[in-house]
């Protein structure tokens, strides 16, 4: 994987965020990467407060934003996607 970056994946962990689910998305999306050996691929990253609190939960993945996340099959099938692009 020489020169390629890793695909950044940003959930807001706020207040608002987490009680809204995105600690469920989380520990799905660190089971996903580690079931698919995807740590030298996937940098998961969480942040207090990503200012999107009326439209939460939020997850950025490199600059694409993702609002309103709650399955995380989905989330995961965003992954594989971005993983492709």
């Amino acid at each position: 994987m020489a020169g390629k970056e890793k695909l950044r994946v940003e959930l807001c962990m706020g207040s608002s965020c987490f009680a809204r689910g995105n600690a469920g998305i989380l520990m799905s999306l660190e089971e996903f990467v580690e079931q698919n050996g995807l740590s030298d691929r996937v940098d998961l990253e969480g942040h207090l407060c990503l200012g999107k609190c009326n439209s939460g939960p939020h997850m950025t993945i490199g600059d694409k934003e993702y609002s309103g996340i709650s399955d995380p099959d989905a989330v995961a099938d965003i992954i594989r996607k971005a993983l492709e692009e």
